[in-house]
């Protein structure tokens, strides 16, 4: 079969290019919450330090410790969420910038799994940025030791919500149109193959 390159692959190139964003993001700025931090160089350590004082993002934060240690506790559903991340899609990204480049259809099912699995673990991400109530002057990681922190007092800007959507809303967005286009090729495939099966028995 001649391989269709993948420019012309319009919704595989958008999967590809998503991967390739998230990849780097992955490393430099959400599994930081799970490396030993003599692992991380200096100039390293602060991009997600950066990331939240711009944003004031309510997970990344407390997974990082940024809002003390009971958001980081009240969050560790945040955590086991970081794992998948680190263990699942990490390597599903390297496997689908592969399989997408060489328009392989054996990683249908598994990007359906990852996409499926996803869009699942995005959604109470998004419910949280959308349940953090919006103030005029919303709780920063310079303000770690007030009771405001201790008791998850965390609040947001209008521009930071907004922020944390635009950041958020693709990465709900494309895993969940990759879990509809990949449960249909996926099901394509089965009817070819069965298809298949019942010419050869006719034969």
């Amino acid at each position: 079969m001649t391989r269709i390159p993948l420019s012309q692959r319009r919704r595989d190139l958008v999967y590809f290019l998503f991967f390739a964003i998230h990849l780097p993001a992955t490393f430099l700025i959400d599994l930081q919450a799970l490396y030993p931090k003599e692992w991380i160089p200096g100039i390293l350590s602060n991009l997600p330090k950066f990331y939240v004082e711009m944003s004031n993002d309510p997970l990344i934060g407390s997974a990082m410790g940024y809002f003390g240690q009971f958001p980081m506790e009240a969050y560790t559903w945040f955590r086991s969420f970081l794992l998948v991340e680190a263990f699942f899609q990490v390597p599903v990204f390297l496997i689908g910038l592969r399989g997408l480049w060489s328009g392989s259809t054996s990683i249908y099912v598994l990007l359906l799994i990852y996409a499926a699995s996803t869009t699942t673990t995005t959604l109470p991400c998004l419910a949280v940025i959308l349940s953090t109530p919006v103030s005029p002057t919303p709780l920063t990681t310079s303000s770690v030791a007030s009771e405001a922190a201790k008791t998850l007092g965390l609040s947001l800007s209008a521009e930071q919500r907004l922020l944390l959507l635009s950041s958020y809303i693709p990465f709900f967005l494309v895993p969940l149109v990759m879990t509809i286009d990949m449960a249909f090729r996926v099901h394509d495939l089965v009817s070819a193959g069965r298809q298949a099966q019942k010419d050869a028995k006719e034969e």
